[in-house]
């Protein structure tokens, strides 16, 4: 394989660029050898927000000694690291023509005329050829997106909490709501979301709801809905490993800071690609929110079939719950939600 540098790039560039009208205009991004260059070139970047207004979309490479290449449209979060040319040049390509403006599928559109290989690519959203990528076919909003507008207002809670067990087994929804802290005698009773709203014209569930929680199973998923967790929770530790959860999604809003945060664990081990707790933020249309190949590379692939099949969605968190949901399979029961017929529960008093 051919090592990168500056001018390895830059006469690849002057080739490809030079088949196709679309990339006339599209010049090679800078070239940075440090991090120092890297900040100013950010600050520049900056200065020209505030002149026009817009956000530049700008890409910068950070190149090493070794041939790897590092972008940048932030100086201090990596979009992608690659040593491979061809992939390269993909990405420049796509920051390009991403930059002159459109929705997803007009970039597709446009990549895919510049090269077929190129324009499949966006559309399977990951760096890799991934060939024909079949529509989703059906209601957005059906199995956990119709919660991302409301859960941004922290209702029905602020916590939506996932388990998986290994395949072939299932963690148990009432208990994993009794060691969180669920009151025995409502779960044992099987209370349901409708009987606590029923109690005084659900004047009384107004007053308690911060101390409730809804749970049951949905799919491969066991789900645990609740705001503030009550002290003590997990206490038994041997029976919460007893649970046998292998994965969890956790997913936090805190609407009064504008704070919005994805957590997913695998096995004990965080899944981040080292960035630590993500938080869920609005992302720019047809952009991967994550690192380019990384661990969460399978939910860029499932953001952009979620941008291109459903252009109808702007809002962006609905976007990503279609995304968490094709991915990883993650759904809640909106019927049982609308109509009250969920598990629910108060937490124990002390």
């Amino acid at each position: 394989m051919e090592i990168i540098t500056e001018r390895v790039l830059a006469e690849a560039w002057q080739r490809t660029a030079g088949r196709h009208p679309l990339l006339a205009e599209v010049g090679p991004p800078p070239v940075v050898r440090a991090e120092a260059e890297l900040e100013e070139w950010a600050e520049r970047a900056e200065e020209e927000i505030a002149e026009t207004g817009e956000e530049s979309g700008a890409l910068c490479l950070l190149l090493d000694e070794d041939g790897t290449v590092h972008g940048h449209h932030d100086p201090y979060l990596e979009d992608f690291a690659t040593r491979d040319l061809d992939q390269l040049l993909y990405l420049i390509a796509e920051a390009g023509v991403r930059r002159r403006g459109g929705s997803p599928e007009e970039v597709a559109d446009a990549l895919g005329r510049i090269d077929p290989g190129w324009g499949r690519r966006f559309r399977g959203g990951g760096l890799d050829d991934p060939g024909t990528v079949e529509p989703c076919g059906r209601d957005p909003l059906d199995g956990l997106a119709w919660i991302a507008r409301s859960w941004r207002d922290q209702s029905p809670y602020t916590t939506l909490a996932f388990y998986r067990a290994a395949p072939g087994h299932t963690v148990d929804a009432e208990q994993l709501a009794l060691l969180y802290g669920a009151e025995p005698g409502q779960v044992a009773a099987g209370t349901r979301l409708k009987d606590l709203r029923a109690v005084d014209d659900g004047r009384a569930h107004g007053d308690r709801q911060w101390k409730s929680c809804c749970f049951g199973r949905a799919g491969e998923w066991t789900f645990l809905l609740h705001h503030e967790t009550p002290p003590g929770a997990f206490a038994d530790k041997e029976a919460y490993a007893a649970l046998g959860i292998k994965e969890s999604v956790h997913l936090e809003a805190t609407s009064a800071k504008a704070i919005y945060t994805f957590d997913h664990v695998r096995d004990g081990r965080r899944v981040d690609d080292d960035r630590g707790l993500l938080e869920l933020i609005w992302y720019e249309p047809g952009r991967a929110p994550y690192p380019r190949g990384g661990e969460l590379d399978f939910l860029n692939r499932a953001v952009r079939r979620a941008e291109l099949d459903h252009p109808e969605l702007t809002d962006s968190f609905e976007l990503y719950f279609h995304a968490l949901e094709q991915s990883l399979g993650l759904h809640l029961p909106r019927r049982d939600f609308e109509e009250g017929e969920v598990r629910a529960a108060y937490w124990a008093e002390k």
